[in-house]
């Protein structure tokens, strides 16, 4: 019998990239799964193939951009699918511009759905995980999360935040259950840059050449799921770009002078 069965994982940005690839992995695990995003067509679209296969997973919309929404959509899925055990922060957006170029509007964007959507989610969420001294959030972040590169200040600043956010409910709520694998992918081949925002709020457009390069979402969700059961604190996904986390331990003077002149996009 599979550990995940009679357990409820709850994946954001399942309509696409790992958050979609995370969805089926953990449905097809023996989870209940609920599937959240924005777009409900999308959605649908990834539950009906799995449900075919008489897998349990459901559609709950929700958007990361508001989030005084948050403690209703948490009580709906509490009350109409039971305790929440997994929280699998998938959903978010990037951003492709310079400093100068970017609005302040932009930043506050990213911001608003990366950082403040997926803790307003968490804080609706984890009072019933304390209650039953049990639970576990999964949060997607980034290479970007521990360091930087050109082009991604808002983003950069986003995935930072929520490192030093989930540190703290770690250490909070360690007593309580309450686990966190802080997930850090390097590329991924997802639609990310395609759907990242540039200093105008305007979509970039295009694929970034080491992303379209990237490890497969697939690979990425096998990779997550088998951090979760591990309960790592922390996991590096990708293929040599984890060489810079080690290099800014080493040589962070180094790693800035590379990174100055890194092809970002």
């Amino acid at each position: 019998m599979s550990i995940w069965n009679n357990k409820l994982v709850w994946v954001t940005g399942a309509s696409s990239g790992i958050g979609k690839s995370c969805a089926e992995a953990w449905a097809r695990k023996g989870a209940k799964v609920i599937l959240s995003s924005r777009k409900e067509n999308a959605l649908v679209a990834v539950a009906q193939p799995l449900r075919e296969e008489g897998l349990d997973v459901h559609v709950v919309t929700l958007d990361l951009a508001e989030a005084e929404s948050m403690v209703e959509v948490v009580d709906h899925v509490e009350s109409t699918h039971g305790a929440v055990d997994v929280v699998v922060h998938c959903g978010g957006i990037s951003q492709r511009s310079k400093v100068l170029d970017t609005s302040l509007d932009v930043d506050r964007k990213v911001m608003e759905i990366d950082y403040f959507g997926t803790l307003a989610l968490t804080k609706a969420v984890l009072p019933g995980m304390v209650k039953r001294k049990q639970g576990h959030f999964v949060v997607v972040t980034s290479l970007m999360g521990l360091f930087s590169s050109p082009l991604r200040s808002g983003y950069c600043g986003a995935k930072h935040a929520l490192h030093g956010f989930f540190e703290s409910l770690r250490a909070e709520h360690h007593d309580d259950n309450v686990r966190v694998t802080m997930v850090c992918p390097g590329f991924i081949h997802t639609k990310i840059s395609m759907n990242a925002v540039v200093g105008d709020g305007s979509q970039q457009g295009t694929m970034d050449a080491k992303t379209g390069a990237g490890m497969s979402p697939e690979a990425c969700a096998a990779k997550m799921i088998r951090a979760v059961e591990r309960n790592k604190a922390q996991a590096l996904i990708g293929r040599t770009e984890l060489l810079a986390v080690y290099l800014k331990r080493l040589s962070p003077g180094l790693l800035r002078r590379i990174m100055r002149r890194a092809a970002v996009t």
